[in-house]
C-alpha cells in the first residue's frame, strides 16, 4: 500500500464508528486504594474550572509525565548513571500530578454533562504512552541499568501487561482491575523516586543480608509476583472463553488472535537487544526501551479501537517497520549501523502513533460532533454530590514496573 494512500484513507469504518456511538463503559474495580483517594480526587474536581475540557486534563498530566521522565532519562540514558536526586523528586512529582488527573477527567465529564466514547478512548490513549514513561523511569530510578536483562524484563513486562489488561477486555467485554492493580502499582513507584530523591539512587545498589542481595530485587521481585497474578487471570478469562459467539470476543473473533500483534513486538525486541553485536539494548537502553514502546502503544491502541467498535483486530501495522529493519540488518550482518535505525524506529514510531491517535479523534470528533479538548457550550452541571459519590472507574492500569493503565474513566 503506498505510503500517501495510507495516510489519507479513513481508519474507521461507517460501521465502526456506529458501534462505537452504541459502546457502554463497563468496568469492575476492586482495588485498595481508590476509595482512600476518593476524597482528595472530588475534592480536586470540584476546584476544576467547568470550563475545562476532560479530555485536556489528562493531556495536560501526559505531557507533564514525558517531560519529568525525559528529564531523568537526559541524565541517566542507560540507567547506570546515577541521575540527581531533584530528577527523581521531579518524577514523583509528575507522576502523582499524572495520577491525580487523570483520575478526575471522567469526574469532570460527568460534571459537565459532556462524556463520550472518545473519552474513554482518549484516556486509554493517553495511558499507554505513559506506561512506557513510567516504567523506564522506575527502572532508572532503581539504577538497573547494570542489570540490562531485568532492564528489558521490566519495562517489557509493563507493556505486556498493559497490552494483556486490554485483551482480556476485548474478550469479556469488561475492564476488570484487582485489589493491588494500578492505583496502587502508581503509588509505589511514586515511594521509589521519592526513595531515590531522599536517599539517593545508589540505595537501590545496597547489599544486605546474609545473600548479599541488592535493594532492587524488592522492587523487581515484587513485579514478577504481581505480574504472575494478573497474568493468570488474564489467560483463565481467555481460555473460559469471550462474550462472542461460541466464546469468541467481543468482535466474533478467536480469543486467541490479539496474541499476535504483542508477540511482532516483543519477540523481535528480544531477538534484536540478545542478538545485537553492537549491544544496541545495553548501549542505548532507554532509546531502545521508547522506540519499542511507541510500537507497542500503537497496537494497544488498536486493540482499545477493535474493541469499543467491536472489530476484527488486524495483525500487522505499519508501525512494525523500524523492528522489521532491525531484525533484517542484523540477518544481514548488519549493512547499516543499528544505532541509525534504532532512531529511526523510535521516530517512525512516534509520528505513526501520533498521526494515527489524531486521524482517530478527528474522525470520532466529527461522527459524533464534539470537540476534543474544547467544551463548545456551556455545560449543564450535575449535581456535585452525586459527581463526588459516583465511583472513580478505572479502566486498565499501569503497573509499577508491571504497567497496566491509569484509571481510565470513561468520559
Amino acid at each position: 500500500m503506498p505510503i500517501l494512500a495510507y495516510k489519507e484513507q479513513r481508519i474507521l469504518s461507517p460501521q465502526q464508528l456506529r458501534k462505537l456511538s452504541e459502546h457502554k463503559y463497563s468496568c469492575f474495580s476492586a482495588s485498595l486504594l481508590d476509595p482512600l483517594l476518593q476524597p482528595w480526587w472530588n475534592w480536586l474536581v470540584s476546584q476544576t474550572p467547568l470550563w475545562l475540557a476532560p479530555n485536556l486534563i489528562t493531556i495536560v498530566g501526559l505531557i507533564l509525565n514525558i517531560v519529568t521522565t525525559l528529564i531523568l532519562i537526559c541524565y541517566s540514558p542507560n540507567g547506570v548513571e546515577p541521575p540527581p536526586r531533584w530528577t527523581c523528586f521531579l518524577c514523583a512529582l509528575g507522576l502523582f500530578v499524572y495520577q491525580s488527573l487523570d483520575s478526575i477527567d471522567g469526574k469532570q465529564a460527568r460534571r459537565t454533562n459532556t462524556s463520550s466514547p472518545l473519552g474513554e478512548l482518549f484516556d486509554h490513549g493517553c495511558d499507554s504512552i505513559s506506561t512506557i514513561f513510567v516504567a523506564l523511569s522506575a527502572c532508572i530510578s532503581c539504577q538497573l541499568g547494570h542489570y540490562p536483562n531485568w532492564l528489558f524484563f521490566q519495562c517489557f513486562c509493563a507493556i505486556a501487561l498493559f497490552y494483556c489488561a486490554h485483551w482480556q477486555t476485548y474478550v469479556s467485554g469488561t475492564m476488570r482491575f484487582g485489589r493491588i492493580d494500578v492505583t496502587e502499582a502508581q503509588f509505589s513507584i511514586i515511594a521509589i523516586h521519592l526513595v531515590s530523591a531522599v536517599l539517593g539512587p545508589e540505595i537501590w545498589l545496597t547489599k544486605i543480608g546474609i545473600g548479599n542481595i541488592e535493594l532492587w530485587y524488592g522492587p523487581a521481585i515484587t513485579t514478577i509476583v504481581c505480574g504472575v497474578i494478573s497474568l493468570t487471570y488474564v489467560f483463565s478469562v481467555v481460555v473460559a472463553g469471550g462474550v462472542g459467539k461460541n466464546g469468541s470476543t467481543v468482535a466474533g473473533t478467536s480469543v486467541l488472535s490479539p496474541s499476535i500483534p504483542l508477540t511482532l513486538v516483543v519477540l523481535p525486541a528480544l531477538m534484536i537487544a540478545q542478538k545485537s553485536p553492537e549491544n544496541i539494548f545495553t548501549e542505548h537502553a532507554s532509546v531502545f526501551i521508547l522506540a519499542f514502546g511507541m510500537v507497542a502503544a500503537k497496537i494497544t491502541n488498536k486493540l482499545v479501537i477493535a474493541h469499543m467498535t467491536k472489530a476484527e483486530m488486524e495483525y500487522l501495522d505499519w508501525s512494525l517497520l523500524g523492528p522489521a529493519l532491525l531484525f533484517l540488518n542484523q540477518y544481514f550482518n548488519c549493512i547499516v549501523p543499528e544505532i541509525w535505525l534504532l532512531w529511526f524506529t523510535l521516530a517512525w514510531g512516534t509520528q505513526d502513533l501520533l498521526r494515527y491517535c489524531a486521524q482517530v479523534c478527528l474522525e470520532i470528533c466529527q461522527h459524533l460532533r464534539i470537540d476534543l479538548f474544547r467544551i463548545p457550550y456551556g455545560p449543564k452541571v450535575l449535581n456535585t454530590s452525586s459527581v463526588g459519590s459516583q465511583s472513580n472507574v478505572g479502566a486498565d492500569k499501569n503497573g509499577g514496573t508491571s504497567h497496566r493503565k491509569s484509571k481510565s474513566k470513561a468520559h
